[in-house]
């Protein structure tokens, strides 16, 4: 149900050069977010909890910290405005802190 989900947000949701696409994805254990140019195809930064700085006691803390690291490597890029993809997955919980942990670290949506 997840991919259905994600199927049909991904139909109005696509990252420019200008505004590339913030995408999260979750696992039992970990989560992982990635800016993409879909025009060209391209990943312009990623951060996961599975790098040595950014696992945390709690998920929710980790999450931040996930999305504070993405957000500093997206701003060395030039990226400063990105499309929010959750993926299917619930505004709520890990995927809520990931984009606070972002949009604290500079990144617009």
């Amino acid at each position: 149900m997840r991919v259905i989900r994600h199927k049909r947000i991904r139909k109005n949701l696509v990252g420019t050069s200008e505004r590339p696409r913030l995408a999260v994805f979750k696992s039992q254990k970990h989560i992982y977010a990635q800016v993409i140019d879909d025009s060209q195809g391209v990943t312009l930064a990623a951060a996961s909890s599975t790098e040595k700085g950014l696992t945390a006691a709690d998920n929710v803390e980790g999450a931040k910290k996930v999305g504070e690291a993405l957000a500093s490597r997206a701003k060395e890029k030039g990226v400063s405005s990105v499309v929010f993809d959750r993926g299917g997955f619930r505004y709520h919980g890990v995927v809520a802190s990931l984009a606070d942990g972002a949009r604290e670290g500079g990144l617009d949506f």
